[in-house]
């Protein structure tokens, strides 16, 4: 197993986040490939859960806690080799019946990664979502599937899952379905029961179990969607607005979880997301491309080429001259659009624009240092 995780879960418990810690001890089990090492994991969230919801945790939740992940760690299981996943190079579509065509686009992706995707909508991120996992023909360019030899669409839809921004309806329990999906991707019996029993606890859905499509929220919905596919242990996730459902709190929570997921060597898989949120995407994501207008105006990979200039971001009470005024000759852009004051120079890094402001006692309120990030291109 590795180190890195083990230290990482001890932190965790450590200091306090408990939660967190939990969903983890949960992927190092899995990890361990070990049916009994996965069930104690799946009782200790079960108790965790039936015991934060009466009162504080006993003292002996985490000594069974770090008990198991002794337990796995001495398994000896080690993170999985990153593989190259897909490469699209130079995807281009045109819609013949309307205006609308998306020019040429080029990124790789490998296992452990993920991607992401942002813009406004109607600019292009689902066209792109949709060329790579292959529900779309294309009009120019290639997209090579890595891990696949002779990849036809039966492949690639079974080498991809898509999950679109409005989930499908199902029918019947949400329990009777995971059991559906798993018993399709060639589990059976006991190994059946307990991987559905496992997804439940680690996306949070053991309460919402026995309910139907009408008694869950859509937040909670995307969750089942998200368990239901993983497990079906894809190679590439791609997920359509994942976010536009949950909360501020789930989104980063399943951010979070996917980039765990993507890493674990249970299954080792790509992840491409589209989303408007960007500072939650940019969070966890280790390749951000912005589109507008079906064109590819940045990505993360191209920053030393294409970012010359700081942009810092933030919001205060105090008025737009006396901060302008605080720069002096220092060659300064600043504009304002209602909500926050934006700062470009390439005289000056976020510190050093920070420094100013603080030593000059200029209350902020919020600071973003959106030098490399997409958000300066909206």
């Amino acid at each position: 197993m590795s180190t890195s995780s083990h230290a990482e879960i001890l932190g965790y418990l450590n200091h306090g986040d408990t939660e967190l810690a939990v969903r983890r001890v949960l992927d190092y089990c899995l990890d361990t490939g070990q049916d009994e090492l996965i069930r104690e994991a799946i009782r200790l969230s079960q108790g965790y859960h039936q015991a934060a919801e009466i009162g504080p945790l006993p003292a002996s939740f985490t000594e069974q806690a770090l008990s198991l992940i002794e337990k796995a760690a001495g398994t000896g299981h080690a993170n999985p080799v990153p593989q190259a996943l897909i490469t699209a190079n130079q995807v281009a579509k045109t819609y013949t019946g309307g205006n609308f065509s998306l020019k040429p686009i080029s990124f790789s992706l490998h296992t452990g990664q993920v991607l992401g995707v942002v813009g406004e909508n109607g600019n292009g991120k689902t066209t792109l979502l949709r060329c790579v996992a292959g529900q779309l023909s294309l009009d120019g360019g290639q997209v090579d599937y890595h891990l696949l030899r002779k990849p036809d669409y039966y492949d690639i839809k079974n080498h991809i899952a898509f999950i679109p921004q409005r989930i499908p309806r199902w029918y019947g329990l949400l329990k009777d379905n995971l059991h559906f999906s798993a018993a399709i991707s060639g589990m059976h019996d006991s190994k059946n029961d307990l991987m559905v029993e496992f997804m439940l606890e680690r996306l949070n859905l053991s309460r919402f179990a026995h309910l139907t499509w009408n008694q869950i929220s859509s937040g909670y919905r995307t969750r089942f969607e998200i368990a239901r596919i993983l497990l079906q242990r894809p190679r590439l996730l791609i997920l359509d607005e994942p976010l536009a459902n949950l909360d501020i709190n789930a989104q980063q929570t399943i951010l979070t979880d996917l980039v765990f997921m993507a890493r674990a060597a249970h299954n080792p898989m790509g992840i491409i997301l589209s989303s408007q949120q960007l500072h939650e995407v940019e969070k966890v994501a280790d390749t951000v491309v912005f589109i507008k207008d079906g064109n590819c105006l940045y990505s993360t990979n191209d920053k030393a080429e294409k970012i010359t200039s700081t942009a810092i971001e933030f919001e205060t009470t105090a008025d737009r001259d006396s901060i302008k005024a605080l720069f002096g000759d220092t060659p300064v852009t600043m504009q304002f659009n209602g909500g926050f004051y934006t700062i470009e120079t390439a005289a000056l890094n976020g510190s050093e624009i920070l420094t100013i402001l603080v030593n000059a006692n200029v209350p902020l309120t919020y600071y973003r240092d959106i030098t490399y990030s997409t958000k300066r291109f909206f």
